[in-house]
C-alpha cells in the first residue's frame, strides 16, 4: 500500500492540485486548511508524510511542525511557503523539518522531493527495527557480545552485510577480525559460495603471489603442474585478505589491478581468467598509519576500505567479559569432558581486573587453560596464567569478591563500570547498555551506594 499524505494549505487551488498530483503517483492524500483540522485528520489518519504551509489561518506552521513531530517522531515534514526566508529554512530543519521549499515549486520536482522524504522515512524505519533487534541480542554470527560498543559493531556488520561493498576490519590482535569477516561473508547474498582466507602475514613473500594468481607448468622451479590462484578459487565468493598490510608493495599494485579490471592472469601463462568476488581485508595496524609508513598503498587503501569495520579491545568492553567467560566455560568443559561448575569470586575479579593485551582471544586461552587444570569443581586464581594470578586489584571494595551467581556477577559487571566512568552514573549506563533509571534500580537492588565510598 502507498503511504497516506496530509497536506495543510489555506489555498484550496494548491491543496487539490497536490491532492490530484500526488493521488495520480498512488498515495492516499488528505487535506486540511487550518492547524485545528490538520489535528482532527491526525485522528482518522496514520500519516507518513505532511506537507505544511508556513503560513495558515490559525497559526504558523513550524508550530504544526511541532505538534507533528510530538505525535509521531517518525513522520517527515516538508514545510511550503511563498515568503522564502533562509533563516525560517533553517528553523525548520532545525526542528525536524525534512525540506523547504518556495512556492510556486514544479509538480514533477515536488513528486520526487515526496518520493525522497519517504525513502528516508522508511530507512529510518528500518534502522530503528535492526537496532532493536540487535539490542534484545547478545552477539552475532559466532561473535558474542551485548556491551554498546560491540552492538555497534553488529549494527555495521548487519548493514554492509548485504552489499557487495569490499570491506577493511580494523582491530587489534585477538579481536576477533576473522569471525567478523565470516559474519560478513555468511550474511552476503554470496554465501552459498567459498569464503578463501590468505594470512598474507603467514606466507613467505615470494610465496604470496603464486598462491593468489596461480601458476602455470613450468613457471618456475617446482611448478610441476598448473594450480589456480586464491582469487580464482574465490568467484562468485568472497576473499580475505588477513593482515594485508604485509602484503609486498609489488603485487600490492597487482591486487589493484585485479579490482580494478576484474581478471587474473597465471604466472607463467597467457590466459586472462575473469574473477567476480567480494574483497574482505584485515589489519590489526592503524591502515592510515600503514599509508604513510610505506605499507600500505594509498589507491589500494581507498579501494578496499568502501566499508571500514573497526572492532574494539577487550579492555573498551569490559561489560562483555561475563558473557565471554561464560561461553569460553561452556564450551571447553564439554569440548574436554571436564565437570567444572563456574568461576569462583577471586578469579572472577582478576578476569575484571587484568587489561588483556590479547583481547578476546588471550580470554579464550586462559579459561581453556583453567579447564584444563582446575581439579575442582570451580576454577580457582591458581588455575589461571599466571599474568591473572599476579594482577593488581583494587583494594577500596569495587571489586569485592562476588559469589558465582548471575545476581552478583551482575553486581561486580555494574560496579566495574562505575569504577571506569568515575563513577559517572549515565557513562556507567552506557558501558552497560542499560537507560539510566534501569541501572540506579539496580544498584539499589545490589546495595551500590550512590557515591563512591
Amino acid at each position: 500500500m502507498k503511504p497516506c499524505i496530509l497536506v495543510v494549505d489555506d489555498e484550496p487551488i494548491i491543496a487539490d492540485n497536490l491532492r490530484l498530483t500526488l493521488g495520480h503517483e498512488g498515495y492516499e492524500v488528505e487535506t486540511a486548511g487550518s492547524t485545528v483540522s490538520a489535528m482532527l485528520r491526525l485522528e482518522e489518519h496514520e500519516f507518513s508524510l505532511a506537507l505544511v504551509d508556513l503560513m495558515l489561518p490559525d497559526g504558523d506552521g513550524l508550530h504544526l511542525l511541532r505538534l507533528l513531530k510530538a505525535r509521531d517522531p517518525s513522520i517527515e515534514v516538508i514545510i511550503m511557503t511563498g515568503h522564502s526566508s533562509i533563516a525560517r529554512a533553517v528553523e525548520a530543519t532545525k526542528q525536524g523539518a525534512f525540506y523547504f521549499v518556495a512556492k510556486p515549486f514544479d509538480s514533477e520536482e515536488m513528486v520526487t522531493l515526496v518520493g525522497k522524504a519517504l525513502e528516508r522515512r522508511r530507512l529510518l524505519a528500518e534502522t530503528s527495527e535492526l537496532r532493536r533487534r540487535l539490542a534484545e541480542q547478545s552477539g552475532y554470527a559466532q561473535m558474542l557480545g551485548s556491551s554498546p560498543p560491540m552492538k555497534r559493531v553488529f549494527e555495521m556488520l548487519e548493514s554492509v552485510a548485504g552489499s557487495d561493498a569490499n570491506v577493511l576490519i580494523v582491530g587489534e590482535s585477538g579481536t576477533g577480525k576473522e569471525l567478523a569477516a565470516n559474519a560478513v561473508h555468511s550474511h552476503s547474498p554470496r554465501v552459498d559460495g567459498p569464503l578463501v582466507k590468505i594470512n598474507c602475514a603467514a606466507l613467505p613473500k615470494d610465496l604470496i603471489e603464486s598462491e593468489l594468481f596461480g601458476h602455470v607448468k613450468g613457471a618456475f622451479t617446482g611448478a610441476t603442474t598448473d594450480k589456480p590462484g586464491l582469487l580464482e578459487e574465490a568467484h562468485r565468493g568472497s576473499l580475505l585478505l588477513d593482515e594485508i598490510t604485509e602484503m609486498p608493495m609489488d603485487l600490492q599494485a597487482k591486487l589493484l589491478r585485479v579490482l580494478e579490471e576484474r581478471t587474473v592472469r597465471r604466472l607463467g601463462g597467457a590466459k586472462i581468467v575473469p574473477v567476480d568476488f567480494r574483497l574482505i581485508s584485515s589489519t590489526n595496524l592503524d591502515p592510515d598509519a600503514a599509508v604513510r609508513e610505506g605499507r600500505l598503498r594509498q589507491d589500494l587503501y581507498f579501494r578496499i576500505n568502501t566499508i571500514t569495520v573497526s572492532l574494539p579491545p577487550l579492555r573498551e568492553r569490559t561489560a562483555d567479559i561475563a558473557l565471554l567467560a561464560k561461553a569460553f566455560l561452556d564450551r571447553f568443559r564439554a569440548k574436554h569432558g571436564r565437570d567444572i561448575e563456574g568461576i569462583e569470586p577471586e578469579s572472577y575479579r582478576r578476569l575484571l581486573a587484568h587489561r588483556w593485551p590479547g583481547n578476546v582471544r588471550e580470554l579464550e586461552h586462559a579459561i581453556e587453560r583453567a579447564v584444563l587444570v582446575a581439579r575442582g569443581r570451580e576454577i580457582t586464581l591458581h588455575d589461571l596464567p599466571e599474568a591473572l594470578q599476579l594482577a593488581p586489584v583494587s583494594a577500596d571494595g569495587a571489586d569485592a569478591p562476588p559469589p558465582g551467581s548471575l545476581e552478583e556477577i551482575e553486581r561486580v559487571s555494574i560496579v566495574r563500570a562505575l569504577e571506569t566512568s568515575g563513577w559517572n552514573k549515565q557513562a556507567a549506563a552506557v558501558l552497560l547498555g542499560l537507560r539510566r533509571p534501569t541501572l540506579y534500580s539496580k544498584m539499589r537492588r545490589h546495595g551500590i551506594p550512590q557515591r563512591r565510598s
